[in-house]
């Protein structure tokens, strides 16, 4: 008994030890409890990439149509559906027996009106000839030879071949089937896909704000020709391949109010298909003296105000409503509110409340030893 009175007695003393050592000196029963530690980013100004999102549309650089030149009955396809075939392959061979015929009478034809300028042309000097006859057999060869190339085109027609290299379609027409010239019976469809392009639309208000803050220097003019351009696929994939800034619309459709942007992509893997709507990001400008803060330390209300905590240089924490522009990896782009050298509060947001004296910390955002790495505050 002796022996449990005196570790109780020991336990009382330990605890009035530390409640006076905690006791607030300056007023009766006041406890003064060390401030809370907070991680901070201290704002440096950075040189970021200002780049807008578009809806986009997928559009083939090159469509041929290849339709029949001549009528006649389709004998063979020869290509498989789906493949991809060169620039004057053949895709379509059309009946050529009535064509052939023409042609070999359109060649005797011209042999004999040649052979009958040249027994003239001895004789037509000599006056054994008239001049007008001679004439007449010289304007008759012209004719046959005309006549001659005229056949061996339809002939040449016969044998339906590919104009473009690219991604062939369904076959329109089958063997047996009758096309005409008249009717320009459509056969397949030609795609190029490899490039290809993407056509974005802008909001020419939004560009004409572009406009302005490049004059003014606020921001730094980003080269059109040498923009880059980022795909993001329906899926929220990003597409492997850099495009870069073809040309930027010079009019401005009237019913939408919108520019038109058009990218160019490589496309060797045939990804990026004709109608597909994706979204680009397309780096229009740089704003050489940004000011960001890491996303997780900005607060968004239900009215759409975004707010941060900022640690003022007497330890005080204030509220700061700031305006965001766009999200820059994982920080946002500020551009009212705050400025360079304020420290804004990462981590223990939980802790700190308006008007509380708290200690910062660098922020780490490896989430090791905070305090040992300075350079971890600018903005990481």
């Amino acid at each position: 008994m002796t022996k449990i009175a005196g570790a109780l007695l020991a336990a009382i003393a330990a605890t009035a030890f530390f409640t006076g050592c905690g006791r607030n000196q300056t007023g009766p029963g006041a406890y003064n409890m060390p401030p809370p530690e907070v991680s901070v980013v201290t704002l440096a100004p950075e040189s970021v990439a200002l780049t807008t999102e578009l809806p986009g549309r997928i559009d083939p650089v090159r469509v041929a149509q290849v339709r029949a030149r001549v009528d006649g009955i389709v004998l063979h396809r020869n290509f498989r559906e789906g493949a991809d075939v060169t620039n004057g392959e053949v895709l379509y061979e059309i009946d050529p027996a009535p064509y052939k015929a023409a042609l070999d009478s359109a060649n005797a034809n011209l042999t004999q009106a040649q052979h009958l300028v040249e027994r003239y042309q001895p004789l037509v000097g000599i006056n054994a000839v008239s001049k007008q006859d001679y004439d007449n057999a010289v304007s008759a060869a012209a004719q046959a030879k005309a006549a001659q190339e005229i056949a061996a085109v339809n002939f040449g027609y016969c044998t339906v071949s590919a104009p473009i290299s690219g991604h062939i379609g369904a076959a329109l027409v089958t063997e047996g089937a009758l096309v005409s010239q008249s009717g320009a019976t459509e056969m397949a469809l030609v795609t190029q896909l490899d490039p290809i392009y993407c056509d974005f639309t802008e909001s020419s208000t939004e560009l004409s704000r572009l406009r302005r803050e490049l004059e003014s220097g606020v921001l730094k003019s980003a080269a059109p020709g040498e923009a880059k351009v980022t795909l993001l696929l329906d899926d929220g994939t990003t597409y492997p391949q850099p495009g870069k800034l073809l040309f930027s619309d010079v009019t401005v459709d009237p019913g939408s109010g919108m520019v038109t942007l058009r990218a160019e992509f490589p496309n060797p893997d045939h990804l990026l298909l004709p109608g597909m709507f994706a979204r680009g990001l397309l780096e229009q400008a740089v704003d050489t003296k940004a000011i960001t803060v890491p996303q997780r330390s900005v607060g968004v209300g239900a009215n759409g105000i975004a707010s941060v905590m900022v640690v003022g240089t007497d330890g005080k924490v204030e509220a700061r409503v700031i305006k965001i522009n766009q999200a820059v990896g994982n920080k946002w782009v500020v551009t009212d509110g705050l400025k360079a050298g304020e420290s804004v509060i990462v981590e223990g947001l939980q802790k700190a409340m308006p008007g509380m004296t708290v200690k910062p910390v660098p922020f780490n955002p490896a989430g090791g030893n905070a305090s040992a790495s300075p350079a971890a505050a600018q903005g990481n």
